[in-house]
Order: C-alpha cells, then structure tokens, then sequence
C-alpha cells in the first residue's frame, strides 16, 4: 500500500477520482445483478475458505499438492474481494466513483493475485511433473522446504510484477476525462482515459505482461508435454487413469484462467468490443474464484474423504 501512496504523489493528473459506466445503465437490471453478484460472491468466500480448512484439518491432505491448493484458494479468496464489494456498491448507488488513489489501489492488487496466481498454477504444473515423471525423487525434490520456496518465490514476483505495472499506469496523465467504461480499474480503460504520450508506459507494462505470461506459459506447457510423453510409455492402463485424475484438475483450471484472461485483455477497442471485454472479465474477475474450489473438491477422492471426516467429528 505504501508504494500506491508514494506513487500517487509522483501523479500530476488533474483527475482526482474516476466514475465507472459499470455493467449495465439499466435500472431495472440493479437488483437483480446485486442479488447475482453477492449470492456469487458469498459462494465465492464459503467454497474458498471451506478448502482451505479442509487442508488444514486433514493431515493427509498435507501434501504438496494440497499445500499449493491452499495457496491458490488463499489468493481466489483475496482476489474476489478487491473488487467485489466495490461492485456491489456500484448497483445501489446513483454515482458510482472512486478516488485516483483507490483506483490504483485496486489495480495494485488487482495485478497482485493475478500474477501470484500465475506462479502458482506453474508450481502446480512442475509438482505435477515431479509427481508422474520423478516418482522416486518427489519427496527429495517437493520437500517441504523446497515447496515453502516455490510459494515465497510465487508471491514476491507477483508482488514485483504488481509495482512495475501499477507503477507504469500511474505515471500516465488523466486530464479532463475521467468517466471509465467498466465495472473496476483495469489496464485497457485507464490508458483509453490518458492523455498526452503513453507509449513508454505502454510498452513496459506489456512488457511485464508477456514475460509472465509467457514464462510462466512456457514452463506449465513444457511440463505437461513431458507428462504426455510419460503417459505415452505407461504400459498399465491403472497407471494412465491415475496420472489424468492427478492432472485433470489442473488443467481445466489453467485453460479457464489463461483462456478467459486473454480474452478479457486482448479485443480490440471497438464500441462492441467495450461489452465483450465486461462479459469476460465478468467471468475471470467473479466467476473462476468461485469455480476453482468446486474443481478441487467435486473432481477429488481426497477431498470427498475429508468431508466426510471432518463432518463425522462435528457430528459425534
């Protein structure tokens, strides 16, 4: 928060605070998207911290592939909450606005759990090379220690890549306009507001930009490529079911993530497009948070057996 604050005094815009379009400017679809947004967003918070003490309470839920579950629901939770509350507010009042340093704010951490997140799932994608292709070598190599490292690693990068981008956005100039054309405070609406030469700003946020994405793209492509090629040579057909039932998870939760944001982040600027980008960052922004625990969970033997567990210790 310090650095948002430091970097808002650099700021010479004369824009002091942004008023969002938000999703819709039909009266009568406020309650019904308030009632939507927050029955998502309850789910979101109950599914997210249901997982985590499952993990928690379950010692042979202990493992380094539930460690890194726990992380990525730690994040999806905290994640959701950024701009959720916002967006609630934003359907039961008459001017939705938010000052200069709250949209940077919100943008911070907004590039926060999404890039900590990208870490994440590619820690997630190398365990689970560990786990199939080193068999033998999984407990030396995703030691506690060493999964400890991952997530520290993950989450300061993320922190990295959310000062340089934030950073970039918050040096540009906001004259006159300040009307955004979105529910929130993200990359492609504040340059649209900008005025004067962006190009510099521009260049080294999506710099940043591609070189987590595709970084990270790379190492979670190269793993399941060498998972594949492992899969290939597995002679027992219990061994090939096993190795998808590990992966699957992961894999639909990755295609959903990288998916639907680069959709949310790559359409053109057209007035059509404007509504295209809200649909999917809808979906990247309130629905994946809540998707993510019900994957793990609905998909899992494990997790099942601890529900049960746990729901027979409060009962008995």
């Amino acid at each position: 928060m310090s650095h948002v604050k430091q970097m808002d005094m650099e700021n010479d815009s004369s824009v002091t605070e942004f008023i969002f379009i938000g999703l819709t400017d039909q009266p009568e679809l406020q309650l019904p998207l308030f009632l939507l947004f927050f029955v998502n967003y309850t789910a979101t918070v109950l599914g997210n911290l249901s997982l985590m003490s499952l993990i928690c309470l379950n010692s042979h839920l202990h493992t380094p592939m539930y460690f890194f579950i726990l992380n990525l629901s730690l994040i999806d939770f905290c994640y959701s909450s950024v701009f959720t509350p916002k967006t609630l507010m934003s359907f039961v009042s008459e001017i939705n606005t938010i000052s200069f340093r709250g949209c940077m704010a919100q943008l911070f951490f907004f590039c926060l759990f999404v890039n900590s997140e990208c870490f994440v799932l590619t820690a997630m994608a190398y365990d689970r090379y560990v786990a199939i292709c080193r068999p033998l070598l999984y407990t030396v190599v995703m030691s506690p220690g060493a999964c400890s490292l991952l997530m520290l690693a993950s989450h300061l990068l993320g922190l990295s890549s959310a000062i340089v981008h934030t950073g970039c956005i918050i040096k540009l100039r906001f004259c006159d306009s300040k009307v955004i054309n979105h529910y929130m405070c993200d990359t492609f609406p504040l340059l649209e507001l900008s005025c004067g030469s962006s190009h510099a700003n521009e260049l080294v946020s999506s710099v940043s930009v591609a070189v987590v994405i595709v970084g990270t793209g790379i190492i979670i492509m190269s793993s399941y490529a060498l998972i594949l090629v492992n899969i290939i040579h597995l002679s027992s057909s219990k061994g090939l079911s096993k190795a998808m039932s590990t992966c699957s998870s992961h894999i639909i939760t990755v295609a959903l993530f990288y998916g639907f944001g680069l959709l949310a982040h790559i359409m053109p600027s057209s007035a059509e497009s404007v509504v295209q980008r809200k649909f999917f960052s809808v979906v990247y922004t309130f629905v994946l948070p809540l998707l993510n625990p019900l994957i793990y969970s609905l998909r899992n033997r494990d997790v099942k057996l601890a529900v049960k567990r746990t729901l027979k210790r409060i009962t008995d």
